[in-house]
Order: C-alpha cells, then structure tokens, then sequence
C-alpha cells in the first residue's frame, strides 16, 4: 500500500455533453443493439470527475441532478474504474467525487461523459499510461457513447455509436438546450416505439450523409440547420408530445433549428451567434414554454485532466 506521504494527488478531469447532429437507425444486430450512423458533437456542458484513492471503492455526486445519479456500482463512472482496473490488473481503491452539469437521462450522455472522465482521471492517477486506443475499447464495453467523449470534437459514430472517426469541421456552432422534466422516457421505451413504428419495413445500413458532411466542413450554421436529422425525434415526440411544443416554440422564436438529442427528451436548439441563443433561451423562459434552459457551443474537446489549482 502507497503510504500517505508517497500517495499521488487526487486528478479532476472534465467531460463534455454531447448532440447528436444526425441519429440514422439502421436494422438489429446479432447483440440487440441497433446498428446506428451518428454524427456527435461534444458542446460546452461539463461534468467534473475527481479521482482520490481511497480505502474502498465509491463515489459522491453534487451540482445539477445529483438525487437522480446512483452512487453504487451501477454509476458509470465507478464501472469505468473498475474496468480500467481489472484491465490493468488491478489498482488501488478510488473516491469518484462528480460534480455534474449535463441534464440526467436527458440524451446529451452525461453519464457516459462520467465514465470518461473516470477513465482519463483513474489512468492519470494510477500512472497506467494506457494508449487512447486502448482506453476507448475499455470506454466501448461501458456504454457507446463514452468513446465519442473521451474524443470530443465532431465525429461520425458507427456501429452501436461506439466507433468514432473524426470529422473535418469548421466554425462554432450556439446551442440552447431544453431539458425535459418528463418522466417515463428512457432509452429502451424510445427505441421500442421506433420498433413498433418501423415493423415490416426494411431498414437498410444506416450511413452519414453528405450533406451534412458539406455543412460541417464549410462552417456554416444555416447550412447544418436543415440538414440536422434524428429518426427517433417522432418517437420520442409521440411519447412526449410537449417535447414537439418545445421545437415549435424554439422556431417561432428566431432558431436556426431544433432537434431532439439522442433519443430524447432534451431539445438542442441551434442558433446563428451568441446573441440569437440569448435571445431564444430569454423567449422560451419567458413565455412559459420552458423553466429550464441552458446554453452552450461547440465543438468543445473531450475528456480531459484539468490542471492542479495550487495553495499557497
């Protein structure tokens, strides 16, 4: 055992919350998962995650949502330093402490953005030294959003949503992000209505597409906004229908677009600059439509350690 005067510093690294700019949902695969072609973006919503060691294995969570994390080993983040763990032949005991303020189970992965952070800070504080590559496989076998944030940027997922390739993209995009109070809309209810809505027609492999390739590459807020695209935006809009009021109202108010991200509930709203994303975050609230809201850009880059803040 490491004595306490020889025990590394506890490492704080920051995750970001992701939209999906396209979500293409393609036929059953062998494991039950749906093969997807998505395109992510990592925008300027973080969660922190502090790795110390510790005597036992835990985490304690605060800031936005915390009642709605679990603190046992279902946490995603206490998965993923478990698995880094095992991975490396095991390791001495860690304390998570998260601090979040990406929305719980509203699409935007902040859960998988914890897992990535736990990755990239156990890693860091264990002084494994495992390669990207490596940590992604590890990220991939905890859920398929989280090699997308250990990466950041842009970048086409394929497969489940697990393998990444960058994108060539230009620009700062606005974000105005709706979370939904709505209960009852989780990921398997979502992608059991699309199943119910698609049955008998044939899904072919989903890929990306180009147009929305173009856009990136060009920069340009008005030429990604009508290409943005989610076949489960009308599943998720059946279950909850104030989830479309959300959209219309973003639209009626100057929006570029608004779209649902992942399988919902939460709405990415995009906007041509700063000062439109004020203006539809202050005109959502004000009218009613929405209680919370939040704004953001990207791309912003993925998991990464955050310097130590030195005491004199």
């Amino acid at each position: 055992m490491t004595s306490v005067l020889e025990s590394p510093a506890p490492v704080t690294v920051r995750a970001p919350a992701k939209v999906n700019l396209e979500l293409f949902v393609g036929p059953l695969r062998d494991d039950g998962f749906h093969a997807l072609s998505t395109v992510y973006q990592a925008v300027g919503l973080h969660d922190d995650v502090t790795a110390a060691l510790a005597d036992d294995w835990g985490c304690s969570v605060r800031g936005r949502d915390a009642d709605k994390v679990p603190t046992d080993e279902s946490n995603l983040a206490l998965r993923a330093a478990l698995a880094l763990s095992e991975h490396t032949g095991g390791q001495e005991p860690v304390h998570l402490s998260i601090h979040k303020e990406i929305p719980v189970a509203g699409g935007m992965a902040g859960g998988s953005a914890d897992a990535a952070a736990a990755l990239v800070a156990c890693d860091a504080l264990w002084g494994t030294a495992l390669p990207r590559e490596e940590l992604e496989e590890i990220a991939a076998g905890i859920g398929s959003d989280v090699p997308f944030l250990l990466h950041g940027g842009t970048a086409v997922g394929s497969g489940r949503g697990e393998v990444v390739t960058a994108v060539l993209a230009k620009g700062t995009y606005h974000w105005v992000v709706v979370p939904s109070a709505a209960s009852g809309l989780s990921t398997p209810l979502v992608y059991s209505a699309f199943d119910q809505r698609t049955a008998g027609t044939r899904l072919d492999d989903p890929h990306p597409s180009a147009a929305l390739m173009s856009a990136l590459r060009a920069g340009d807020p008005s030429a990604l906004a009508p290409v943005l695209d989610n076949d489960l935006q009308a599943d998720a809009i059946a279950l909850q229908p104030g989830i479309g009021e959300v959209i219309e109202a973003a639209m009626g108010f100057g929006a570029l677009a608004a779209i649902v991200s992942g399988s919902g509930p939460t709405v990415a709203i995009l906007t041509e600059s700063a000062e439109g994303a004020i203006d539809v975050a202050v005109a959502l609230t004000a009218s009613g439509v929405a209680d919370d809201v939040l704004r953001a850009t990207g791309p912003v880059q993925g998991a990464h350690v955050l310097p130590t803040v030195r005491t004199s």
